[in-house]
């Protein structure tokens, strides 16, 4: 394995690791400030993270106020205040001389309000910030504002050129490095566009090598690629480094720091990914983004799957092979559906699916009464944590802060679950039934034999494990 040189990144020289940042609590300020304490790029979370009260315990974020536009804001004042504190916790591990970034899902809800005001309040703590989820014009005026570089997150080079030429062209200085994302291998949100199948993975090396080709085009040639998704063991990316074609490379881990001593996720969750196996990680389309994402195959998301395929297509009126009637909801009001689709309604109902919700494409779904009254609920406590949510039809684009669309059952309150399984991650019973997300790789931990006998390291260990190449 040839020698790891440090790359030159925002304007310093960093060892070209970069942590991946992982949102609602999981990449903090305690694991980003070790890990560029260890020389690398340290990325703190400024999705939904926490704050803490006077003896140090994470503030839950419950929600008071009786609206959804109230809760709204409540959901900002708690993303504000925990991304300044992660910011603080960070630059205070590494005495001010790591490099740190905040990450920010660009559909996330009141992403400009939220990141313009840690900006504002944590000056001189936060020396990057990494945006994806979506396409982030905006992000190279929020950076121009602050005097900070920014890293967008992309999956393929016509996104980019997108991007630069609507907007980033104009501040061409503050680039400090492009992300490509693997929309088959990365954990969490996937940027595959509705040309890719999610079923044939494609091998990244020509897709950002089209990257690299498409950059130079408008002079970035030294502007570090940040390789993320799949990364393990470096001697298998060893063509990428140095390579004249890719120009300066480094990679991004987003899984591997989950399992070290600094990770705040608890210990069942680590002892999870101790024993994962290839396919245990699931990459699916319920997200109420639309986005597809990749998380662990568990009870949650096979309910998620069981959910869907119990679903019928059902008319208002007597239509084509819609004869056969049907009484929804409480008052019975008939639709009407095919024949043979009776028939298998009958029979979910037999095993106590007895409840249905309807969708916003005319379906009907199938649930027991008992979920049936948890969606309602948590469709009617939504607060707006997304920009769009097709789950609760919220978006905050609107004047009166919907999509226009009747909220979709076959999705789920991502703030909901997210928040129970980072904080409540100790607990196996909690992991089995809330969204896990991860890359798919994760199978590796059980097969590598660094995390033998159990052994979870330190940041610091971990990045020296790296450097070797392994």
């Amino acid at each position: 394995m040839q020698a790891i040189n440090a790359i030159r990144m925002g304007g310093v020289d960093v060892l070209p690791f970069v942590e991946g940042g992982k949102g609602v609590a999981i990449s903090n300020g305690v694991s980003a400030g070790h890990w560029a304490r260890a020389g690398g790029v340290g990325t703190f979370s400024a999705v939904n993270p926490d704050s803490y009260d006077e003896d140090g315990n994470p503030i839950p974020q419950t929600y008071h106020a009786r609206t959804r536009r109230e809760r709204h804001e409540e959901l900002i004042a708690y993303a504000i205040k925990g991304a300044v504190t992660q910011a603080r916790r960070a630059f205070d591990i590494t005495g001010g001389k790591g490099r740190i970034h905040a990450n920010i899902l660009w559909e996330m809800g009141g992403a400009e309000r939220i990141i313009d005001a840690v900006l504002e309040q944590a000056k001189g703590l936060i020396h990057g910030i990494t945006c994806g989820a979506g396409m982030p014009y905006r992000l190279s005026e929020i950076a121009t504002k602050f005097n900070v570089h920014y890293y967008p997150i992309i999956s393929s080079a016509r996104a980019f050129n997108a991007l630069w030429r609507r907007a980033y062209s104009k501040a061409a200085s503050l680039l400090g490095g492009v992300v490509y994302e693997d929309p088959w291998l990365a954990g969490g949100h996937n940027g595959l566009s509705n040309s890719e199948d999610p079923t044939k993975p494609e091998d990244p090396y020509p897709r950002v090598k089209a990257l690299r080709d498409q950059m130079r085009v408008y002079g970035l040639n030294d502007t570090p690629i940040i390789m993320a998704g799949g990364v393990w063991w470096l001697e298998e990316w060893e063509h990428w480094i140095d390579n004249p074609e890719l120009g300066p490379v480094a990679f991004q881990f987003g899984t591997r720091p989950l399992l070290t001593q600094e990770s705040p996720i608890g210990n069942a969750w680590k002892q999870r990914l101790l024993t994962l196996k290839e396919g245990d990680v699931f990459l699916n389309r319920f997200s109420p983004t639309g986005f597809y994402s990749s998380a662990i195959n568990n009870n949650f998301i096979q309910e998620l799957r069981q959910r869907s395929d119990r679903q019928i297509a059902y008319s208002a009126e007597p239509v084509g092979e819609h004869t056969a009637p049907y009484g929804v909801g409480p008052r019975k009001r008939l639709v009407y559906m095919a024949p043979a689709d009776l028939e298998r309604a009958l029979g979910w109902e037999a095993q106590g699916f007895s409840d249905t919700l309807r969708t916003p494409d005319n379906t009907l779904v199938f649930v027991t009464p008992e979920k049936a009254q948890e969606i309602v609920k948590d469709q009617a406590d939504c607060m707006g944590c997304l920009s769009t949510c097709r789950f609760s039809n919220w978006s905050q684009h609107e004047a009166d802060f919907s999509t226009g669309k009747r909220a979709d059952p076959r999705s789920f309150c991502i703030q909901k679950t997210l928040q129970a399984a980072a904080h409540q991650g100790d607990n196996p019973e909690t992991l089995e039934n809330n969204l896990v997300f991860s890359g798919h790789n994760a199978f590796r931990f059980a097969k590598d034999p660094f995390y033998s006998n159990g052994f979870i390291p330190t940041v610091k260990q971990l990045v020296e494990r790296i450097a070797t190449g392994r």
